[in-house]
């Protein structure tokens, strides 16, 4: 009788998805890790007014790419809320085509663009690689506290940086373009809009997932140590 092959496992919907979101994650970690290595080597040796040169391009595509971000909360593929989700990556979708890449001249040599790229790319290497470990299961301690720590300097860097940006293009572009952009700078401004509908919503939205996720954890610890 001839032996029965074992039966290889089949794939589960969420299997495929796992898979999917570890790649995109891993490979999301390695661009802002080379945009960010980009900036702090070229700084020092050539200055700011070279990053643009260098890094504004990958920059763009990379930012571009996490439009499938808002995809991925609207079909399911991950708990982030659409709305925080849409929020981020428009806005930054903005600076990067509608302010940076529309008005270089004003903008691309700034202090501000290169703060915005690490505040940014500090970010998004510490948030991808976080997602790939936690997807695996191996998120070590250090990992999940700098992703729930990190955004309380870079955040407020990123969105100075950001307000700064819009108000030069602002002033090199002619009417009426120029009053569209101070209307976005208000959307940034301190004390206007509560920092902005993007910025406060975004900044309570990690401090409500900081506390939800550390809380989780010292509960994880303390049933671990009543079992021991």
């Amino acid at each position: 009788m001839a032996q029965e092959r074992p039966k290889t496992p089949r794939l589960t919907r969420s299997d495929v998805v796992k898979e999917y979101l570890t790649a995109y994650n891993f490979v999301c970690a390695l661009l802002w890790l080379s945009i960010f290595g980009r900036v702090v080597l070229l700084i020092p040796i050539t200055g700011v007014e070279s990053v643009y040169e260098a890094a504004g391009d990958i920059t763009k595509w990379t930012q571009t790419v996490a439009i499938l971000e808002i995809l991925h909360s609207t079909f399911g593929l991950v708990r982030s809320p659409l709305l925080t989700t849409a929020l981020q990556v428009s806005s930054r979708l903005l600076i990067v085509w509608a302010v940076v890449d529309r008005f270089p001249a004003a903008t691309s040599t700034s202090p501000f663009y290169s703060s915005m790229l690490v505040a940014w790319s500090a970010t998004e290497i510490v948030r991808y690689s976080y997602f790939v470990l936690n997807l695996r299961g191996l998120a070590p301690g250090y990992v999940t506290w700098l992703r729930y720590n990190m955004f309380y300097v870079l955040y407020p860097v990123g969105i100075l940086s950001e307000a700064m940006l819009v108000g030069k293009a602002s002033e090199a572009a002619g009417e009426p373009w120029r009053w569209v952009g101070w209307g976005i700078l208000g959307l940034y401004v301190p004390g206007m809009y509560l920092l902005c509908m993007r910025s406060y919503v975004l900044y309570t939205y990690m401090i409500a997932q900081r506390r939800k996720v550390l809380k989780g954890k010292q509960a994880e610890r303390r049933s671990r140590a009543a079992t021991q």
